[in-house]
């Protein structure tokens, strides 16, 4: 258990460490305003805060770093709610007074803000597919070969991808299948889309369209999604100016890990527990575990939908960046119920 006067001592350390990445010592501890004890009295506490692991001693300084241990205590135990200055908040206000007109948009600039308010790299997950419905889906020519599927959901969410068209398939036939897809499938959860076709629109196609093998197969590869969300990034090259990362092999470990999507999903799915906060090794990827990573997710109508995070070294501004990522999410939260007010 560590006393009152420990606890101040070790929030100075790592304050001034996250705002110089230096190592510190009990003189320049000593002159701070909030610290009334004597820089004696400081290198005890500081011996006896490294002997518990919350402070570590480099090789090239006799000062000391905050141990990972040291920042879970200071997340869990010593933070207080930033302050954030005005250009800051015209910056956050800016991102939700503007006319949004689709989910994706409001994803993208989300990531976009995380990044340049915090100069780490920002990772933001898509509305989830498995919480979003089918609410229109257009079928578009594009020559005699190929169409295009688009598919938007109620969430504002819209992919499009390329399907070959079978040469037996009338211009006609087509327009037909839209029809019948958007009336029998609108507001069906996307993740059951492959099913609904098969008990839903099969035999309607049968009744219909003349071709009805080529119409369904080709309705299938147009209903067919490779995702089930998108991931928008703000920032990666951020990560190169700080100083835990002038290591090439260690940030193209990280910025490669990053690319992995099914992993990126994995670590950030959304979790009905709001916030997440990993440090260092907390991660249990090797590649993260210099890393700090802090997540929230944001949701539609009460239910988690996708998730919003930020990537930096463990000697993060953990203030500043807990209270963004937690402002942001809930601003994203907004923004996607007043979308699907509107377009209900």
């Amino acid at each position: 258990m560590l006393t009152d006067r420990q606890l101040l001592i070790l929030q100075s350390i790592i304050e001034d460490y996250i705002q110089s990445a230096e190592p510190v010592g009990s003189r320049s501890i000593s002159k701070k305003n909030s610290i009334t004890f004597s820089p004696a009295t400081i290198r005890n506490d500081m011996a006896d805060l490294e002997e518990l692991g919350f402070l570590e001693k480099t090789h090239s300084s006799s000062g000391r770093i905050p141990s990972q241990k040291a920042y879970r205590l200071y997340v869990d135990r010593l933070l207080l709610p930033y302050r954030f200055s005005e250009p800051e908040m015209n910056n956050i206000q800016s991102l939700f007074a503007g006319k949004i007109l689709e989910a994706e948009e409001a994803v993208k600039e989300t990531a976009g803000i995380l990044s340049e308010l915090t100069s780490y790299a920002s990772i933001v997950l898509g509305p989830e597919m498995f919480e979003s419905r089918l609410r229109q889906i257009q079928i578009v020519p594009i020559g005699k070969e190929a169409a295009v599927a688009v598919i938007v959901t109620d969430t504002g969410y819209v992919e499009n991808h390329t399907v070959a068209l079978p040469p037996t398939l009338e211009a006609g036939e087509l327009e037909q299948i839209t029809n019948i897809l958007n009336e029998r499938l609108r507001g069906i959860p996307l993740y059951q889309l492959q099913r609904a076709l098969f008990s839903e629109v099969r035999d309607v196609l049968k009744r219909y369209v003349f071709n009805y093998e080529a119409a369904l197969s080709f309705t299938e590869e147009a209903l067919r999604k490779s995702r089930h969300e998108k991931i928008f990034y703000g920032g990666k090259t951020n990560l190169l100016n700080q100083p835990e990362f002038k290591d090439v092999d260690r940030v193209r470990a990280l910025l490669e890990l990053m690319e992995e999507e099914h992993l990126i999903h994995e670590l950030l799915k959304p979790t009905i527990n709001g916030m997440t906060i990993r440090i260092g090794q907390e991660n249990t990827n090797e590649a993260f575990e210099h890393c700090s990573i802090i997540s929230a997710t944001y949701s539609l109508a009460g239910k988690p939908v996708g998730t919003i995070g930020i990537v930096g070294p463990t000697r993060m501004e953990y203030q500043k960046v807990i209270s963004l990522v937690n402002h942001l999410s809930y601003g994203l939260s907004n923004v996607l119920d007043d979308l699907y007010r509107r377009d209900s």
